[in-house]
């Protein structure tokens, strides 16, 4: 056997390399998490938005301030609008090169970028509720964090049909892309569990007299309201034409009907008796007015720079866990691209967020268990949460 001589110099170079890698990789280590994020900061959808915007902010600030590896959120204002989310989405994509995409929070503007999201390979973590929007195999990259559609449809439908026994529900909708897919999907369930539908309609969010839809459906008969679109305007007018009609029935269904924006746009407080919108259980207090305790704790914490008097814990709350979500996927996954952050995100197991417990897997990207979603009073808001609705 020769043995293999090595020059000074060589040595030196090789030494000076090895060194050098340390540094490199810390060097890597310490360039900041970038992260896309797509809401609906103004306009008609805006109150979900800022509610989303102002949890990833603080749970940002929060991480930050505790050190290490720091995040940087690239925030995209799309306004609900289904054509400037596409262009937010190419913008990320291919000139800020984010590690991730959180959002839109509605699904009408996931709908248009979820596809294009997906070819490029780019980890999403998104809020809409369509069932169409998670598929691991069509969409291998999307995840969702939040509740689907059809959790949502079967929780509403088992309260109308099973607690508040109403036999005849009127279904009212946005005209957007989610309003017509949450419309159908309710529908469908509702007849399942042998409702008659009274009314199925979908209105322009921006129409400023639904008086005609509401005499529709009290004249066919309808003894509940299940309402979907997150436009507070829309709904508010809903509450008070039930109002002005003197109709006493239930209006349950889209969790905005407890934001703070609808109780200001309400002609008056009592607008808000029989209102029981979808809410989560980890975001709804007891009897006693009592949260769990970890989320008693993350209340307690938030700046009071997050108004919480006219903001929804659960929307705060999906925010600061989808931040912490692809955060831990990128420690977990001890890389920045795109498929070991997803494959991390794929074997995420009881991930103990504030929202909900999360978990996913290479054939479910659903990641909140839907025994967490209940309905709440309206009227029972405090402090961005309710109480859970009667019956429960």
């Amino acid at each position: 056997m020769f043995a293999t001589k090595t020059s000074r110099r060589a040595f030196g170079l090789g030494t000076l390399a090895a060194l050098a890698a340390p540094c490199i990789a810390r060097a890597a280590s310490a360039e900041p998490i970038r992260i896309g994020w797509m809401q609906a900061l103004t306009g008609p959808s805006s109150a979900a938005g800022i509610g989303f915007h102002n949890g990833s902010t603080y749970a940002v600030n929060k991480h930050n301030a505790a050190g290490g590896r720091p995040i940087e959120l690239i925030v995209r204002d799309t306004q609900g609008d289904p054509t400037k989310a596409v262009n937010a989405a190419q913008e990320l994509i291919a000139r800020s090169r984010v590690v991730a995409i959180l959002g839109p929070g509605n699904s009408g503007e996931s709908l248009a970028t979820t596809p294009i999201i997906a070819r490029a390979g780019v980890p999403h973590m998104h809020g809409g509720t369509l069932d169409a929007l998670i598929d691991p195999v069509k969409f291998p990259n999307a995840f969702r964090s939040g509740a689907s559609n059809t959790e949502w449809s079967q929780a509403s439908t088992h309260y109308v049909t099973d607690i508040l026994k109403a036999r005849k529900v009127a279904v009212f909708g946005d005209n957007t892309g989610y309003g017509m897919a949450a419309v159908q999907s309710s529908v469908a369930d509702l007849e399942q569990h042998g409702c008659t539908i009274a009314v199925q309609s979908l209105v322009d969010p921006n129409q400023v007299d639904v008086s005609a839809d509401m005499q529709r459906a009290r004249q066919a008969g309808a003894t509940a309201i299940l309402a979907w679109t997150a436009s507070t305007g829309l709904l508010a007018r809903l509450l008070n034409t039930r109002d002005q009609l003197n109709w006493d029935l239930p209006v349950t269904g889209h969790p905005t009907l407890g934001s703070g924006e609808v109780g200001r746009l309400l002609a008056r407080p009592q607008n808000w008796e029989k209102v029981y919108p979808i809410s989560f259980r980890n975001c709804s207090f007891d009897a006693a007015g009592k949260l769990p305790p970890r989320q008693e704790e993350f209340m307690r914490s938030l700046p009071s720079s997050i108004d919480m008097s006219t903001s929804l814990m659960w929307l705060v709350s999906w925010g600061y866990d989808a931040v912490n979500l692809i955060a831990s996927a990128v420690a977990k996954a001890g890389a920045d691209d795109h498929a070991s952050i997803i494959a991390a995100l794929n074997t995420t197991t009881n991930y103990p967020g504030i929202m909900g417990t999360y978990s996913f897997s290479p054939t479910n990207h659903n990641g909140f268990p839907a025994e967490e979603v209940v309905m709440v009073q309206a009227n029972s808001f405090r402090n961005g949460s309710f109480m859970l609705a009667p019956g429960y």
